[in-house]
């Protein structure tokens, strides 16, 4: 059997490894256009920057590794420019015809390079290949850099950012059009980013484009104008389709290669997988696009269990995804809040911080976590902000929804404990009992969009409130309220809050059995109250790079 894999990277790599290691007689080439073969392209951001500091660090495997270790060959510099599916061949460089029993399409994806005035400039960069890496390198070496701009918040773009910023001397400005950076995850989750982000001194501007690319600035919509002596794009990429559209294979409507669940497209002898085909979402099971480098080394197993004679088949997307701000870390997975509402999904969400590991231990920090659940009890999605554990947690959640578990059901995992780790109800523990309370009526939540026109009750100490509270509120005690309750109108929204919920949780409990029912426990109390604000105050802020 002959299996030719067009593309290199993360699942071409994956699917011909895994395929020798089931068929050690298959004939198996990979066709790589680029000079590049396995590269660790999640780690070009860093490799820009040294903080990666050799450039062999930079590759996964190597041709010879691939030849001596698995007897695959690899064609280096081979670019495909048609595939004629009758006759099962395929035309590499314009000239060079070979053929095939089975064929992998793993080309990846390309940057989105929108049509800007200017855009060509050569001082403006992508970041994809190990190619681009040394290119930013050198420029970063040889031009004494002092305004970095990075265009597009996503995980690169961060990543970008924060590697400019690290750098002595450099200006770091980052555009995202939206009103908030990194897309998969909401509004209150990007603010402890964006805070993080401003500490460290970027100069981050939201809900804004560029309009033009001049030699030595950049014109955004709002008119302002950025100086720059290095810009990269970082707006997202765009499955890498050419090849499948020409010779015919069908393409889904987001754009990305059709398959199922094979990761077999629309003829029965090509396979596809990685970045340029469309996936199920796990939570919607609405096509998307994922370009994760988890999913592309699973589907490429896949593709190879399915040439070798094994079923295997692709469960849809989590999208589980984590990105490192500074010092902050933030994680994802499922659905967003925004996601659920643009597709009309019901649901229910609550905000909760959990400490790293037991509070009483020596260095705890606390994460933000929101939690996204069906009125079923269906887990939709997670996130998270924190600076220890938070991808832990996140992962087991992950994990939970892969495994169909009930919001309930998280109450009930018997996680790692002790005290330099965890704490012996978890957070995910935690986060299962927030979510049961809602469901079963034991708790009404209430959030920051509802404060504006409710009665808000701090429920803390008096120290505490006089110390810090919230414009408008009102000071009754907790252990007071069962005293005090009929100073409260029961025609009225109460909002109750406490520093992170769980007083204010306690202090609802007492009134909803007095009677009331239109008491509200403000998520995450005053704790994400002030890190919504300071964004807030932040984003007022207009700042020129120097």
């Amino acid at each position: 059997m002959k299996v030719l894999i067009i593309g290199g990277g993360a699942c071409g790599a994956s699917a011909a490894a895994r395929l020798r290691r089931l068929d050690d007689k298959a004939e198996i080439l990979i066709l790589e256009k680029t000079n590049e073969i396995s590269i660790a392209n999640c780690g070009l951001p860093y490799y820009c920057s040294d903080i990666i500091d050799n450039e062999e660090k930079m590759h996964v495997s190597s041709v010879q590794k691939f030849k001596n270790l698995l007897n695959i060959d690899i064609k280096m510099g081979a670019e495909v420019t048609e595939i004629n599916r009758q006759e099962k061949t395929v035309t590499v460089n314009g000239k060079e015809i070979l053929s095939y029993d089975k064929l992998v399409l793993a080309p990846g994806a390309k940057p989105f390079k929108p049509d800007i005035e200017g855009i060509n400039n050569h001082k403006i960069h992508t970041v994809r290949t190990l190619k681009d890496g040394n290119a930013i390198k050198e420029l970063i070496k040889t031009a004494n850099i002092k305004n970095a701009v990075v265009i597009g918040g996503g995980f690169i773009g961060i990543e970008m950012a924060e590697n400019f910023a690290l750098l002595n001397g450099v200006n770091t400005t980052l555009i995202e059009l939206s009103s908030h950076i990194l897309p998969p995850v909401d509004k209150e989750t990007a603010a402890f980013a964006q805070n993080e982000i401003r500490n460290h001194n970027v100069n981050l501007i939201l809900s804004d484009g560029v309009k033009e690319f001049k030699q030595d600035e950049i014109v955004l919509n709002s008119g302002r104008k950025i100086p720059y002596d290095i810009a990269v794009l970082a707006i997202g990429v765009k499955p890498e389709t050419s090849l499948a559209h020409a010779c015919g294979l069908e393409i889904g409507k987001t754009g990305g290669i059709k398959v199922n669940a094979n990761m077999l497209t629309s003829d029965k002898d090509i396979y596809a997988g990685g970045d340029s085909v469309e996936v199920e979402d796990f939570v919607s099971c609405e096509k998307v696009l994922i370009p994760l480098a988890g999913p592309a080394n699973r589907q490429g197993r896949i593709i190879a269990d399915n040439i070798a004679g094994l079923n295997s088949v692709y469960k849809k997307t989590l999208g589980s995804a984590v990105v490192k701000v500074f010092d902050l870390t933030i994680a994802n997975a499922g659905n967003s809040e925004e996601s659920l509402i643009k597709r009309g999904i019901a649901y229910w969400k609550t905000f909760t911080f959990g400490f790293s590991h037991a509070n009483y231990y020596p260095g705890a920090t606390r994460t933000m976590y929101k939690l996204l659940f069906s009125p079923d009890g269906d887990i939709l999605g997670i996130q998270a902000a924190g600076y220890e554990g938070v991808e832990k947690r996140v992962d087991v959640i992950a994990s939970a929804m892969r495994s169909k578990l009930k919001v309930w059901d998280l109450i009930d995992l018997e996680l790692c404990y002790a005290p330099p780790y965890s704490s012996a109800k978890d957070p995910v523990n935690i986060l299962g009992m927030h979510a049961d309370n809602i469901l079963k009526g034991l708790v009404k939540p209430a959030y920051f969009e509802d404060i504006k026109d409710a009665l808000l009750v701090d429920v803390r100490s008096k120290e505490e409130f006089y110390n810090e509270t919230i414009d408008g509120a009102v000071h009754i005690f907790t252990p007071e309220l069962r005293t005090r309750y009929t100073e409260l109108p029961k025609d009225k929204k109460v909002i109750l809050f406490c520093n992170t919920g769980f007083q204010s949780y306690v202090a609802s409990r007492i009134l909803l059995q007095q009677g009331f029912n239109n008491v509200y426990s403000l998520t995450a109390g005053i704790e994400l109250y002030k890190v919504l604000m300071k964004n807030k105050e932040f984003s007022k802020e207009i700042k020129q790079p120097v």
